[in-house]
């Protein structure tokens, strides 16, 4: 099988063998019989944060497809929720408010599977997998065993985990997260959802109507799935909003975003960064471009290659760097391929 057909850009060559994992205890005997064996592995979810390259990889490819939501609520506590890995992300959130279950609603439309979710701790519109997240069950392939991490030990950062700063190690099996319960989403934190609300920054919105309003900002962009539009055939966003020091962010043109975190740093709009260095929306060509809906998708126009799409990558990475000194970090993860190089990458 090709991972073209397993990933949301649709690129990407042959594994040599794919496993379905249906249960929690196939997927880890699975990997622990692939590791014992000195077998390469490669763990996919929803396939929506990867780039995978067009020899494909050499690893035994095995696909997350748990499914099953526990939940245990009171009035006091609100709701435990705990989630297989591979149930798919947005059906889950779309469950949550419906149930009445707070703190996820402006996630909705996000691709993939709620296991991904910690690792790069997904977010947007203001909100963030880390701020709901009780605890994270995974199988750790170096100690062979299970473990359970609680929010405060996952290392939670901007786009970042343990699980993420130790991409071989940890399956994620289950995450369990902590909701409030009512009808009223979390305060909205997001300038351009709080406007599509018609509320102000901090203010509440019903659940529902935030979903609806995330999901209407984000087809506009084209980010959410759609097998008849192109514009949607991506990794959602390849750049990370760049964090840069208080005088990295002085020495930006006065109208650059400018978002002042707890830590000093400062975070700045990777899209704001790509259209000013001169990459307008659908730049490239007919094989790959930017979206045309927003700068910062790579998009498969249906004819591309991983190839390709990463030359386009390192053309936008390496103009913003010369227009602002600033090198812009991809997000999805790199298999069998890389930015810097046409060398191999060491991801399995």
């Amino acid at each position: 099988m090709r991972l073209a057909d397993l990933t949301t850009l649709r690129l990407g060559g042959p594994a040599r063998a794919v496993i379905d994992a249906t249960t929690e205890q196939h997927l880890v005997d699975t990997v622990r019989v692939a590791d014992e064996a000195g077998d390469a592995v490669l763990v996919v979810g929803g396939g929506s944060n990867l780039v995978v390259a067009d020899d494909g990889v050499d690893a035994t490819v095995v696909r997350v497809l748990t499914r099953g939501v526990t939940v245990d609520a009171d009035a006091c506590s609100g709701a435990m929720v705990t989630v297989a890995a591979g149930e798919p992300w947005d059906a889950f959130v779309a469950h949550a408010v419906g149930q009445g279950w707070v703190g996820v609603e402006a996630l909705s439309g996000i691709p993939g599977s709620t296991g991904a979710t910690p690792i790069q701790n997904v977010g947007a519109y203001g909100q963030d997998v880390s701020q709901t997240i009780a605890s994270v069950r995974t199988y750790d392939r170096y100690d062979r065993r299970i473990r359970t991490f609680a929010a405060a030990d996952c290392g939670f950062s901007y786009r970042h985990s343990r699980f993420k700063a130790e991409p071989q190690r940890h399956v994620v099996l289950s995450v369990t997260f902590q909701l409030a319960l009512g009808d009223l989403g979390a305060p909205i934190a997001y300038g351009e959802l709080a406007r599509a609300l018609g509320v102000a920054v901090g203010d509440r919105a019903p659940a529902a109507d935030v979903r609806d309003a995330v999901l209407g900002l984000r087809r506009g962009k084209g980010m959410v799935l759609d097998p008849d539009d192109p514009d949607t055939w991506s990794a959602g966003s390849f750049f990370t909003n760049p964090l840069l020091s208080p005088e990295q962010a002085a020495a930006l043109p006065a109208d650059a975003p400018r978002f002042e975190q707890p830590d000093g740093s400062v975070k700045t709009s990777a899209a704001w960064l790509i259209d000013h260095a001169g990459f307008a929306k659908g730049h490239g060509g007919t094989d790959v471009s930017l979206s045309t809906k927003h700068t910062l998708a790579l998009t498969n126009r249906g004819s591309g290659t991983t190839g390709a799409l990463l030359e386009l990558a390192r053309e936008v990475r390496d103009g913003v760097q010369r227009a602002y000194g600033i090198t812009l970090v991809n997000e999805p993860v790199l298999v069998g391929c890389t930015l810097d190089s046409s060398a191999p990458s060491t991801e399995s």
